[in-house]
């Protein structure tokens, strides 16, 4: 498989600060977004805290392990990290008073091969596109969530709820925190979006979906996703991953001979 990717963040129309992060390695498959929180703009403390050591310190064993890699080892490696991310943050957030209670929502893929291991803590997100049919990957850690599960409201009831962005997991808030990790297979033409609430609450799965089936180029289409979420209010940061797979035209062009094709 083969992989291309971009991100863009923006502060959106209310905001003056962006307190989300990403960052993607292309060389290593590793894709990070992180929307922050706390007062004093310790929310985009938390959020580059998170993204930097993680970005740093995966990107390092990826580097290393190499696509041999369990899936198994892969997710220990990805635990370690966060964990350590995790200390960071709550030592940095009890050394200084102006970062007491920050804390940041946290997307980790990676991408290698024919498969993705996807970590997550918060209400950010990661869809995938796959023909025309856009699926969440990710179950928000959230309170409305928890509702949701209880049947205490519908899913209709949620769009229009007041505590959509209370979240009940973050990084940076407790001595422990609790990554959710999977693995999903690839194929060929999916697309897999990692954002924050700024888009998934300022622009509908609908909207969302009709953008990443167009004909437009990646560039095109995260700048598209941006614009949706500023139509939609743009209250919050809005950031997004994409990556998009591909196969390797070298594969392709061999299995074409073996076929006879």
């Amino acid at each position: 498989m083969m992989y291309e990717f971009c991100a863009q963040t923006d502060p959106g129309l209310v905001r003056k600060n962006n307190e989300d992060t990403v960052a993607f390695d292309s060389d290593t498959g590793l894709c990070l977004l992180a929307d922050g929180m706390g007062g004093y703009n310790a929310g985009e403390v938390a959020s580059a805290m998170a993204v930097s050591f993680i970005n740093s310190e995966m990107g390092r064993w990826l580097a290393q392990a190499g696509a041999q890699a369990t899936t198994k080892e892969v997710r220990r490696a990805m635990e370690i990290c966060v964990e350590n991310a995790n200390h960071s943050i709550l030592h940095a957030a009890r050394a200084n008073h102006h970062y007491e209670g920050m804390g940041t929502t946290l997307v980790i893929g990676v991408f290698q091969e024919a498969r993705l291991v996807l970590g997550h803590i918060g209400d950010s997100r990661c869809y995938r596109l796959r023909g025309r049919e856009l699926v969440q990957l990710t179950k928000d850690h959230s309170l409305l969530q928890e509702q949701i599960d209880a049947q205490l409201i519908t899913p209709a009831q949620a769009l229009t709820a007041l505590n959509r962005n209370l979240i009940t997991r973050a990084l940076g808030v407790d001595d422990q925190v609790l990554l959710d990790v999977n693995e999903f297979r690839l194929e060929p033409g999916d697309i897999y979006l990692l954002c924050s609430d700024g888009l998934s609450d300022m622009a509908s799965d609908a909207d969302i979906a009709a953008i990443l089936v167009s004909t437009r180029s990646m560039e095109q289409k995260k700048l598209a996703l941006i614009e949706a979420a500023k139509r939609g209010g743009g209250r919050d940061n809005i950031s997004v991953v994409m990556v998009q797979v591909t196969e390797d035209p070298a594969r392709r062009g061999l299995l074409s001979r073996m076929l006879g094709k």
